[in-house]
């Protein structure tokens, strides 16, 4: 049977005990060690468990989720030290693309390109784009930009300039994102949505810092994405704009 199994594959993802998950269900340790072994809770219960997990009940009882744990890391919490950020939005039928080409220009126009240092460049989706644009034309948003040298001052315009401190994000990495782009990078979204809520992470005061981003590399040939979600920006009740 699927639910003992996915249960177990969930609760190991967000790194959550059987005795911290039993203390959130109001349980013993031993009953979820039954759940895990296939036999079923009542109805409220798996539906508390669909609320710990971020899940769907029909995914929780009937779909195979130990398939991702080939290309997902386990969730880890950081602390990603303050930045400052040139950054650029687009609105195209094809934003990623656009905007990383437009940032790499950029950089070589900027100088950016020729100080000899290692460029990182991160994106995230652009969310204010209206349903007519979405629908009618095929319009998403996509902003990119490349995290500057400390000291560095652009020699061109065409960017915005943006700084924010140290602040601490859920990451998860993807093994070859690009393989499946619409089924992986949304799951590694849902994943770490998953281990704030199982943990208990609370949303805390309003912050101008980054909700989330991606930061995709290459190492020894194999292409990889990291996954970031601000921790203090994530409460119960916007689990859903970022899955959305």
């Amino acid at each position: 049977m699927a639910f003992g199994k996915n249960l177990q594959t969930l609760r190991k993802k967000t790194g959550i005990t059987q005795e911290k998950l039993a203390e959130r269900m109001g349980v013993s340790r031993q009953t979820i060690s039954n759940w895990e072994a296939d036999v079923y809770p009542e109805m409220d219960k798996l539906l508390m468990l669909c609320d710990v997990f971020s899940c769907k009940l029909d995914d929780l009882i009937r779909s195979d989720m130990s398939d991702s744990a080939d290309y997902f890391s386990p969730v880890r919490v950081e602390t990603v030290k303050g930045f400052r950020l040139a950054r650029y939005v687009m609105i195209t039928p094809n934003p990623e693309d656009d905007v990383q080409a437009y940032m790499r220009r950029w950089a070589n126009c900027s100088g950016l390109a020729a100080t000899g240092e290692t460029l990182k460049m991160i994106g995230w989706d652009f969310p204010f784009v209206s349903y007519e644009q979405q629908q009618r034309f095929g319009l998403r948003g996509y902003v990119a930009g490349y995290i500057l040298p400390e000291g560095f001052q652009p020699t061109c315009d065409g960017v915005e300039i943006y700084s924010q401190p140290d602040e601490t994000y859920a990451i998860v990495t993807i093994t070859e994102p690009h393989v499946a782009s619409f089924d992986r990078i949304p799951s590694a979204y849902k994943l770490i949505l998953s281990y704030l809520n199982a943990n208990g992470f609370k949303e805390k005061s309003k912050s101008d810092s980054l909700a989330c981003f991606e930061w995709e590399y290459e190492k020894d040939g194999v292409h990889y994405m990291d996954v970031h979600i601000l921790v203090d920006a994530v409460g119960k009740g916007n689990l859903h704009a970022f899955m959305g």
